[in-house]
């Protein structure tokens, strides 16, 4: 058929021209109201620990081997014995509706399309049935904040497993909401509304606030709270007495794999081990709860040793490219999850905007293994780093 000119959506065609990360980001911010824009970029405080992590990954040094048959590229890795088709997934990010009116069902059926997991966030825009039913092919996971009331939580664990989500994230470093300073300063409140300053911000965008009146109305399709700020709505759900009795808890009502999210610390790494995690992901939940909290990339190697080869470990924060997810592996990491890079996507384009992210990476690692003569991803190995990282 031919495409005549016009015919295009000017998203689609802003989209041909990103080519990273960086790039989507950009488009991101063009696209979208500041205040909207600020609580995915953002981190806490200074956002020091969201720099960390970016510039660790930077920093790397990638040690190539020459002379391999790198003529065909394996991208394949296993998530907790589900084969993907490369190694990384998409992280839980709560209320992407706010990125996209499309939010939690675009991002499910991009991790379709990519072929790889995705991981819904207890702060849902969407509801989990409405997820489900998106894209009941994809490798669905279920990332819980442990409420203060047990009976609650333990419900939507159940309810989350009658839905088929595979796999239970329960994220460990959110005993109190972080200073999310760029959130404060906007007046921003869960579920969403701003003050009249943020909102001549919306307006400067017709296009997004069009879309968002057109759509369902925003709030949290897992949770019943009332309105207020990022920190106090959130403390008034979250218990900071969880300890690891509690993960032993949730082994008990949960048959599917475990996946403790938050780890920085070898003893922490260990211990999660010990009372029935399958995994653990290696995370500062994007620089988005303690300040100055240690990169995630230099956290791997301690994490890796401690447990060894008895549970997977993934690792996210600061991964924009695929060189950054070859390296990860190179380090210890059995995959990666990523956040910001496909939500980027979501504000720059919707569904085609977390696709176009996904691509990027797939291509990316797939060139950066063919230089590195690493023809498939269990070929990425600590020697390949300079100087080597053991893991």
């Amino acid at each position: 058929m031919i495409q005549w000119p016009g015919r295009r959506s000017a998203a689609s065609d802003a989209l041909t021209t990103t080519h990273t990360i960086a790039d989507l980001r950009t488009l991101a911010h063009r696209s979208t109201p500041r205040p909207i824009f600020d609580f995915i970029d953002g981190g806490a405080g200074d956002e020091v620990t969201v720099r960390r992590n970016t510039e660790a990954f930077r920093g790397v040094s990638l040690l190539p081997r020459v002379l391999r048959d790198v003529s065909r590229i394996d991208t394949g890795a296993n998530f907790l014995g589900t084969r993907a088709g490369s190694p990384f997934g998409l992280a839980p990010v709560g209320m992407t509706r706010l990125a996209h009116p499309d939010g939690e069902l675009a991002a499910v059926r991009a991790a379709r399309e990519l072929g790889v997991p995705y991981i819904l966030s207890t702060m849902t825009s969407s509801s989990l049935e409405a997820v489900a039913q998106a894209a009941p092919e994809a490798d669905r996971w279920f990332q819980l904040y442990l409420w203060k009331d047990r009976v609650a939580s333990e419900a939507l664990v159940r309810h989350a497993a009658e839905l088929g989500y595979r796999a239970l994230v329960l994220t460990a470093d959110v005993p109190v909401a972080g200073q999310r300073l760029r959130d404060a300063r906007n007046g921003m409140t869960l579920p969403p509304s701003f003050p009249l300053r943020s909102a001549a911000r919306l307006a400067l965008h017709p296009r997004w606030l069009a879309r968002t009146l057109a759509s369902e109305p925003l709030g949290f399709a897992a949770l019943d709270v009332e309105r207020g700020g990022f920190a106090e709505q959130s403390n008034r759900i979250l218990d900071p007495s969880t300890t690891f009795d509690d993960l032993t808890w949730m082994r008990s009502i949960w048959s599917g794999p475990l996946v403790v999210k938050g780890v920085l610390s070898p003893a922490d790494a260990t211990e999660a081990v010990r009372r029935g995690a399958d995994a653990v992901i290696v995370s500062n939940h994007g620089g988005r709860q303690l300040e100055n909290a240690v990169a995630t990339w230099d956290a791997l190697p301690g994490v890796r040793d401690a447990v060894g080869d008895r549970t997977e470990v993934y690792v996210d924060g600061g991964i924009r490219s695929g060189t950054h997810i070859a390296a990860a592996r190179a380090a210890g990491a059995d995959a990666v999850f990523v956040g910001r890079p496909y939500v980027y996507g979501l504000m720059a384009g919707g569904e085609a905007g977390a696709v176009r992210a996904g691509r990027m990476l797939q291509t990316g690692l797939e060139r950066t293994m063919a230089l590195l003569g690493a023809p498939a991803v269990e070929n990425l190995v600590p020697e390949m780093l300079a100087p080597p990282r053991m893991g």
